[in-house]
């Protein structure tokens, strides 16, 4: 399973310049964890971070236009950070799995002079075979929509944006003798070049990177929604709000008896008197879910079942996906649940995240200390902001105070709640 060692986000809402976990060019750097949780006051940037990741997942399916009025964003002035002139810009660095040699992406967006954005710049980047340190070569450039791609799994070339130019960097892949680029010339300037190379196999690390973001999940789940009542019909995954939940259970029941049964022994484990749950159709097609519970005759119908029980059922049912999402970003999971199950929960979510099976990476926002409590400092990213009203983030292991009293035994959440972790004590 791919996994996100690093990321980076660049004039985007209150992210000035925002860097996570490891980049190409951070060798002391350590990479993102499994799970990886952001904290800190309201406003700080931990929403703006969760839906930079989402912009760019948007960018790859519909293009930057569609992406930038997306999801409430207003367009490209309203998401670009206050007073900036240049580019919104993200970089990203994954490997395809664990022994794989990371690739690093890089994206520039602009506005024309009518305001509408576009692809400024693209990159792609992998060190070769043996290759231990310094710049790596770049297999997929396009500049304005022009530039070139090498096909397969080794070719490329070095370039420094900092020495040359792109014109150059046409000359010296042109006269490549051992593999010769291919020249790519969009006609879409507002498309990624990404999503246009990713279809052919002839680019299996382009394809490979837009298989990793397309498959990105952005969980956004409400009760209400989960209360509605769906056609009646097995549907293999959750989606984004949970509306689906009575589709899934059908599914699962029914393609995979013994992780439902699982899920169903974790339930009861953790909310007492839940016995079951199954599924009605009625008359006219539609699906209602109903939650046996060992002290009563009659069911509770979905419509009846608290927020809480309903959130942590869908949680446990999105990580008992048979095939998970490679990234998983969960926003405030804490909402509606009894704070004794925060920890139970975070346990879950590390459990699949760290599975040899190849569970998701897992990405989540909290306000919640008693969720922290249940994570070790690596885990947690601390957002607060700067004087200039930018945020700025920092990794709580960096603090070796912190990691100090975590291994005298105090709980990192109630360090948190404490003010031990606050950058100004």
């Amino acid at each position: 399973m791919a996994r996100l060692e690093g990321f980076r986000v660049h004039n985007f809402k209150v992210l000035k310049d925002v860097t996570l976990g490891r980049l190409w060019n951070g060798a002391k750097k350590e990479a993102l964890t499994p799970m990886t949780a952001l904290i800190g006051k309201n406003g700080v940037g931990k929403s703006a971070l969760f839906d930079a990741l989402a912009f760019l997942a948007d960018v790859l399916k519909s293009g930057v236009e569609a992406a930038c009025a997306a999801r409430g964003r207003g367009g490209f002035e309203k998401i670009r950070s206050q007073g900036a002139t240049g580019s919104i810009a993200f970089e990203v660095c994954y490997k395809e799995h664990r022994d794989a040699r990371s690739i690093t992406y890089q994206i520039a967006i602009a506005a024309d002079k009518a305001g509408r954005p576009y692809v400024l710049q693209e990159c792609l980047m992998q060190r070769q075979k043996r290759q231990k340190c310094g710049r790596p070569f770049s297999f997929f450039r396009l500049y304005n929509g022009t530039g070139v791609a090498w096909r397969g799994e080794q070719c490329g070339v070095q370039f420094d944006e900092e020495t040359a130019d792109f014109g150059l960097l046409l000359e010296r892949a042109k006269s490549a003798e051992s593999c010769a680029p291919e020249l790519i010339e969009l006609e879409n300037p507002r498309k990624l070049g990404i999503a246009t190379l990713g279809a052919f196999k002839q680019h299996p690390r382009i394809s490979s990177l837009c298989r990793f973001i397309e498959g990105w999940y952005f969980s956004y789940f409400t009760p209400d929604a989960a209360r509605n009542l769906p056609p009646a019909g097995p549907q293999e995954h959750l989606n984004s709000h949970g509306d689906n939940l009575g589709n899934v259970v059908q599914f699962m029941a029914r393609e995979h008896p013994e992780r439902f049964q699982a899920i169903l022994k974790k339930i009861a484990d953790k909310i007492p008197g839940i016995d079951r749950i199954e599924t009605e159709r009625t008359s006219d097609n539609r699906l209602l879910l109903k939650f046996n519970d060992k002290g009563f005759q009659d069911a509770f119908y979905v419509q009846q079942v608290s927020d809480g029980t309903l959130k942590l059922f869908a949680y446990l049912l999105l990580l008992e996906d048979p095939s998970p999402p490679p990234f998983l970003c969960i926003e405030e999971p804490e909402n509606g649940l009894y704070h004794k199950l925060l920890e139970i929960l975070a346990y879950e979510f590390r459990k699949h995240a760290a599975g040899h099976k190849g569970g998701s990476q897992v990405f989540i926002t909290t306000h919640q200390p008693y969720f922290v409590d249940a994570l070790d400092p690596k885990e947690v990213w601390i957002l607060d902001k700067g004087e200039d009203g930018f945020a700025t983030i920092r990794r709580a292991s960096e603090d070796q105070g912190v990691n100090y009293l975590v291994e005298e035994g105090l709980p990192l959440g109630s360090l948190w709640y404490s003010g031990y972790l606050d950058p100004r004590c």
